[in-house]
């Protein structure tokens, strides 16, 4: 059955699609949407409801209770497996043929078909493991 399209819905949906590879909160969104007549239970509201369709992904950052949202209802979410960074909350769509050949392993050498629509690997991203080496550094040298 089709979601009601209220105004509010259809605001969030265009904005959450405008934004396809951010994990945001619902505090960020309802900023983002301030003055656009989306009120904050509507933003609430709204994402638990597309949660409940598969159009957004809840996320909960390693270390912190902030839950936050990633817009995939995009065919290009469906066919990738996501990369998310503990340390920043970037969510990175995983470069084709790696996620191919890591698929057919798992299928293969531990007979799992993997659900790509719904995984999400955890790490940390380039940038954020060149901020940790400098500022592993910059302790070092005022030791």
């Amino acid at each position: 059955m089709a979601a009601y399209q209220t105004k509010q819905r259809r605001i969030l949906l265009a904005f959450l699609a405008d934004h396809p590879d951010e994990s945001l909160s619902a505090a960020d969104i309802a900023r983002a949407l301030d003055g656009r007549s989306v009120s904050v239970s509507a933003v609430y509201r709204n994402l638990a409801a597309l949660e409940e369709e598969g159009k957004v992904r809840r996320i909960t950052r390693s270390g912190s209770r902030e839950t936050l949202y990633q817009y995939t209802d995009t065919e290009d979410c469906r066919s990738h497996l996501h990369l998310l960074c503990k340390s920043c909350g970037s969510t990175y769509h995983m470069n084709q043929e790696d996620a191919a050949a890591l698929i057919e392993m798992l299928s293969r050498r531990e007979q799992f078909a993997v659900d790509t629509t719904e995984t999400v690997l955890y790490g940390t991203c380039e940038a954020c493991q060149i901020r940790e080496r400098m500022k592993k550094n910059h302790e070092k040298n005022n030791t």
